[in-house]
């Protein structure tokens, strides 16, 4: 039998509980190199905001930093795991790290040895690369990969690079036993449910935790109790938190909704019409920041947007010169901050970014 690397008992326990999770933004100088103040100041201020993880060299983090005209992904990585570790050394709590890994088996497999290496808990895992391969030929990639690794499957909507993944596909992937977690984000609710059956019917409930990444549909996603029934007791199906590029924003207020779904689940209690206003309003917010009126094509700039207007970065820049705001973009984010400021943790921010920056 295989032996596949197994993730430690307490932080299992945090990912079944259940946590916001910010997808890592790259800060970078005018010059389009790696601004390691700010960079460092973002982590920790997720950290101090309260995030159970952080992900990095992920879709916000950029995919281009794996390019050797970059050659990034190891510095960041090891930038955001000493960050973290000394956040959660002071903090006196586990923070878990989450590294992305994506390309073709030979690269995937290289990233996930220099993750375990690095220290890192689990492995995102975009398939992103390997659009054309069959169910069985993805299947023995992921198993190569959790041979190194426990992994965190992801279904990266096709917007962003991802490509469509079948019930059947799902069905066998949390067979492998150290699959974790799964990241939902197809943004499509039919596609969010063949993950959701897949665990239910493989009986991995238990020990397989649901997270959303369906951006633009945050709160319901965590509200949601699915009709799948798991034995005699009845139980449904539930999404514990979230790890998304939304929350790579405001996270503080991230952390705040995770905790009071959680209360509200646990305790019984009916869903208040203030929970799917709340959730309407972060739906279009996120319109505005991820650029949805043009395809996504701002979607990363306008996180940088976001963070550069609370002084968490310099600027807006990306590692592609061509990737910034989309016409308009500006202005949606300004009605969106402006009309739902309730949205923001400013002043969380600009209490604590002097130490951050530090």
């Amino acid at each position: 039998m295989a032996n596949y690397p197994m993730l430690d008992p307490q932080a299992k326990a945090l990912l079944l509980k259940g946590m916001a999770i910010p997808a890592h933004p790259l800060a970078l100088t005018a010059e389009r190199k790696l601004d390691e103040r700010h960079q460092r100041a973002l982590t920790r201020y997720y950290c101090a905001a309260g995030a159970g993880g952080v992900a990095i060299g992920v879709h916000t983090t950029q995919f281009a930093i794996r390019d050797p005209q970059h050659a990034l992904y190891e510095p960041v990585l090891q930038l955001a795991r000493e960050t973290a570790d000394a956040c959660a050394a002071s903090a006196g709590r586990r923070i878990l790290k989450v590294a992305g890994i994506c390309g073709k088996t030979e690269q995937a497999v290289r990233e996930a040895q220099f993750a375990a290496v690095e220290g890192y808990d689990l492995g995102l895992l975009s398939l992103g690369a390997l659009k054309d391969a069959t169910d069985a030929d993805l299947l023995k990639h992921c198993r190569q990969i959790a041979l190194v690794i426990p992994l965190f499957g992801f279904y990266l909507q096709p917007a962003a690079g991802g490509r469509v993944l079948s019930y059947d596909f799902w069905r066998q992937f949390v067979e492998i036993p150290n699959v974790c977690a799964i990241k939902i984000a197809p943004f499509n609710r039919y596609q969010t449910f063949d993950v959701i059956r897949a665990v239910v019917q493989a009986g991995r409930m238990d020990d397989v935790a649901l997270y959303t990444g369906n951006d633009d549909n945050i709160l319901v996603d965590l509200l949601t109790t699915y009709p799948l029934r798991i034995g005699p007791r009845g139980q449904f199906a539930r999404i514990v938190g979230g790890l998304l590029g939304q929350w790579a924003v405001w996270t503080k207020r991230a952390v705040d909704y995770v905790e009071r779904a959680r209360t509200t689940w646990e305790g019984g209690q009916d869903i208040n019409f203030s929970w799917l206003q709340l959730g309407a309003m972060l739906t279009e917010a996120n319109g505005a920041i991820f650029d949805a009126a043009h395809g996504y094509a701002g979607c990363i700039p306008g996180i940088h947007e976001v963070l550069r207007r609370q002084g968490l970065m310099e600027g807006i820049w990306c590692l592609d010169p061509a990737e910034t705001l989309s016409p308009g973009q500006s202005a949606e984010i300004d009605r969106v901050c402006k009309a739902y400021r309730w949205l923001n943790d400013d002043e969380f921010v600009a209490e604590h970014l002097d130490d951050w920056l530090r």
